[in-house]
C-alpha cells in the first residue's frame, strides 16, 4: 500500500518497550533505528508524490529499508531472550 507507515513501533507493537529501551541504552541500535525511520519517511513521501524518482532508485531504497529492518528485528529478538 502506498504511503504506508512502516515504523518499528507500527510493525512490531509487541516490542515497543524493547525498542524504547534499546533507543535509550544502545547507541548503535538508536543510530540504525534513526536511519530506518528517516528512510521509511522518505519512501512514504515519494510514494505519495507518485514516486518522482526512477524505479531502480526506489527499489534500492526499499531494499535498504528491508535490510535495516531485518538487522533491527534481529536485535529486538536478541534483547527479548
Amino acid at each position: 500500500m502506498l504511503g504506508e507507515n512502516h515504523s518499528l513501533n507500527s510493525d512490531f507493537p509487541e516490542y515497543r518497550e524493547v525498542i524504547s529501551a534499546l533507543n535509550k541504552n544502545d547507541a548503535k541500535f538508536a543510530e540504525k533505528a534513526k536511519q530506518y525511520d528517516e528512510l521509511d519517511k522518505e519512501i512514504r513521501v515519494l510514494e505519495l508524490k507518485d514516486a518522482p524518482i526512477d524505479d531502480e532508485t526506489m527499489h534500492q531504497m526499499k531494499h535498504d529499508r528491508a535490510m535495516l529492518k531485518d538487522l533491527l528485528y534481529q536485535r529486538l529478538l536478541e534483547q527479548s531472550k
